[in-house]
Order: structure tokens, then C-alpha cells, then sequence
């Protein structure tokens, strides 16, 4: 589950992670209320979606406006919210299509002596977060992994414990950090690490990281996404949840209990099981094609998922064909092909439908799926199927 930076911020003010007084905004005599209550000289005007990049994006129909824009009065506040309210803001990470922008947040400027880098993931080969670093923040890190990686220094922590000072020491030495600020980035960095695990973080990203003249470390920037597998830990946060910065068909199919994320291709894709479903898009790949989603309909699936699941699949226009992969085990052949007969009388099937059915009950769900009316290419195998839709949807 992704948050906006202004929701960000307000946690990390929670944890004890510094940063600085912003308010939160939805038109434009608001912003410039805003900057007017912050009582300084500049200010700062950004775009609240869930991308990165938005300092180097722009407006589709204003080119000349950014994304993130520095002020210097309540008139600029103002008028850069104007710019970006109600309009769609094009980053590196959305894609031609944008984002459509509906809140602004107006933040207080700052005495701005360095800019670096800051984020934590987990790292699953190690089996433990990593805190990584660089001297080069207000970069993608993307394009500092891929051009300078010896730039970016890291460090695993355990959870149970946090970071220690050695390795806070140690990332200073390598960041060319003394003195006050030295002392800045132990208390930032361990409060960082303590957010990161309270919290069932998936990522927690600061890009820039700066330290201001006083030697004080402060997040200019805060990017968080949480395990969504963990938020019935945290039920306070799914208030904070965006819905209409979230993809449509994803929430359709977390209501219905199932997985599932859109993709860019046109072989949508219904199998049961998460290893399975990587497979059958690994296959779908392999003989040519492009798969549309990734969609699991668990181990426990019954007609109304099906059915939902089909609702979805085809409700998305580049949908040439779908390809169902089922391996009966908990869920048997039966009843999936059950499940597929009641889908086609309620949906309906207006694309190419292959369909392999493997396991429990197979020879049964195949008669009954025969014996039906539903339009079908029989698959055989995994490698049969991925062919037969290629070959449907070319």
C-alpha cells in the first residue's frame, strides 16, 4: 500500500524522523493561505501522487509547469496550484498517460548545505532490510545503480535489534559526514530503521536527504510503501489509503479475495496459484506474446470469484484473449469447470478462451467443460495453451 509524501511526513514527525512544516492542500487559495501561515521567505509547491520524479515531470497540456516549484510569495503559491490541480503530471514512473493531481502540498524552504539519498528495503536474498545511502541525491537511484553503483553504500540491520553506531559511523565516513551533522545522522538514520520495521514496511525512500547549513539531517522527501500482507497490524493506516490513485481492476479483485496486478499486454491470464501464474506469464513471453495480468484466484475458488475474475479480465480494452491454467488440488478441475460454465452464462465470452485443466477430478472438469455450450480451445499442457492463445490473439 502506497501514501502520498505529506501522509509520509506525518509519520515519519511520529517517529522522530525530522522534517519540516508542510500543509496539505486541495485548491489554490488554500495554497496560498498555506505559505502565508508558514511565515517564511520561500516555500515550496508539490504534487501529491504515487510516483517519484515529480521535480522533472511536467503538465500534459503545460509542458513549462513542474511537478514540485519553488515560491517565493502567496501569489506563486497560489498560481503553481492552479497549474497542477486538476491536471495530469507526467513523471518518469507513470508512464505518457500521467496522473491526475488533486492535492498540493505547500512546505516550508530550508538552509540546503547537502543533498543525498536514503532508502530501505528488504532485501530477500540477505533475509534482512538494507539501509542504502548515496552522495547523490535528487537522482533517480535507478540511474545512479546503473551508472555509478559504487556510489551507493549499504548496510543490512535485524529488525529485532535496528542499526548500530558502527555502521551509522561507518556509512558517514563513506559520505564524508562529521561533526554535528555526524551526530544528526545517528539520531535520523536508527530512527529511520525503527519506522521501517514498526511500521511492515515494504520501502521507505528519502530522495533528497538533505543537511541543512546547521548541520541538522531533515527529509525533504518521503516515499513509503507497506506490506500489505501486514495491515491488519496496523488498521490506523488504511484510513490513509488513496483510492483514486490505485488501479480500479486491483481493487475490484481485492474485494473478491483475489491477486491480482495489471499489466500492458493483451493474453489476460486466470490460474490458481502465484507460482503457477508466474509460469504461465513466463510462457505467454516465451512463445510471443504479452500477458495482461497477473491474476490468482487461490487455491479456494468458487463460481462468483470466477465470475468476478472474468468481469474483470474482459473489462479491460486490450484484452484479445484469456488463458486459463488451472492445476487441481484444493480447488478441483470440477469445480472450476463449473465455475467457468456459470461465468460464460452471466459474462460472457467475447475473446479467444483456452483453457488447460491438470489435477483433481481432470477427466470430469474436461466432460463437463465438452458437454457445454462454452466456447473453448482445449489445451493439453501449459506449452499447448501458451501456443493456441498466441496464436488466438495474433
Amino acid at each position: 500500500m502506497k501514501i502520498h509524501e505529506y501522509q509520509g511526513k506525518q509519520l515519519f514527525r511520529t517517529a522522530g524522523v525530522p522534517v519540516l512544516e508542510g500543509h496539505m492542500v486541495t485548491t489554490p487559495d488554500e495554497a496560498a493561505a498555506a505559505y502565508d501561515k508558514l511565515g517564511g521567505k520561500i516555500a515550496v509547491v508539490k504534487a501529491q501522487i504515487h510516483a517519484g520524479g515529480r521535480g522533472k515531470g511536467n503538465v500534459i497540456d503545460n509542458p513549462d509547469q513542474k511537478g514540485v516549484v519553488l515560491v517565493k510569495s502567496a501569489e506563486e503559491a497560489k498560481a503553481a496550484a492552479e497549474g497542477l490541480l486538476g491536471n495530469k503530471l507526467v513523471t518518469i514512473q507513470t508512464g505518457p498517460e500521467g496522473q491526475t493531481v488533486s492535492k498540493v502540498f505547500v512546505e516550508a524552504g530550508c538552509d540546503i548545505a547537502r543533498e543525498l539519498y536514503l532508502g530501505i528495503v528488504v532485501d530477500r536474498a540477505g533475509s534482512k532490510p538494507v539501509l542504502m545511502v548515496s552522495t547523490e541525491g535528487g537522482v533517480e537511484i535507478e540511474t545512479v545503480a546503473e551508472e555509478t553503483p559504487e556510489l551507493i553504500f549499504k548496510e543490512h540491520f535485524d529488525p529485532a535489534v535496528g542499526l548500530d553506531g558502527y555502521q551509522v559511523r561507518k556509512l558517514c565516513k563513506k559520505l564524508g559526514i562529521e561533526g554535528a551533522a555526524a551526530k544528526s545522522a545517528y539520531k535520523f538514520m536508527t530512527a529511520m530503521c525503527r519506522f521501517f520495521v514498526d511500521f511492515d514496511c515494504e520501502m521507505a525512500e528519502i530522495n533528497p536527504l538533505v543537511i541543512t547549513g546547521d548541520g541538522e539531517m531533515v527529509a525533504l522527501d518521503a516515499k513509503v510503501t507497506f506490506d500489505e500482507n501486514a495491515m491488519f497490524r496496523h488498521k490506523d493506516l488504511e484510513e490513509l489509503r488513496d483510492l483514486s490513485e490505485e488501479e480500479e481492476s486491483e481493487l475490484r479483485a481485492k474485494k473478491a479475495g483475489l491477486s491480482y496486478v495489471k499489466l500492458d499486454g493483451n493474453i489476460a491470464c486466470l490460474v490458481n496459484g502465484a507460482g503457477l501464474a508466474m509460469s504461465t506469464m513466463d510462457i505467454i513471453k516465451y512463445h510471443g506474446g504479452e500477458p495482461a495480468n497477473f491474476l490468482d484466484v487461490g487455491g479456494g475458488a468458487n463460481a462468483a470469484q470466477v465470475t468476478e475474475a472474468f468481469r474483470i479480465l474482459l473489462s479491460d480494452p486490450n484484452c484479445k484473449g484469456v488463458l486459463v491454467n488451472i492445476f487441481g488440488g484444493i480447488a478441483r478441475c470440477t469445480t472450476i469447470a463449473g465455475a467457468l460454465i456459470t461465468a460464460s452464462k452471466e459474462v460472457g465470452f467475447n475473446v479467444p478462451l483456452v483453457v488447460r485443466l491438470e489435477g483433481t477430478e481432470v477427466e470430469e472438469g474436461r466432460k463437463m467443460l465438452a458437454e457445454s455450450d462454452v466456447d473453448i480451445i482445449n489445451a493439453m499442457d501449459l506449452t499447448d495453451a501458451a501456443k493456441k492463445i498466441v496464436a488466438a490473439t495474433a
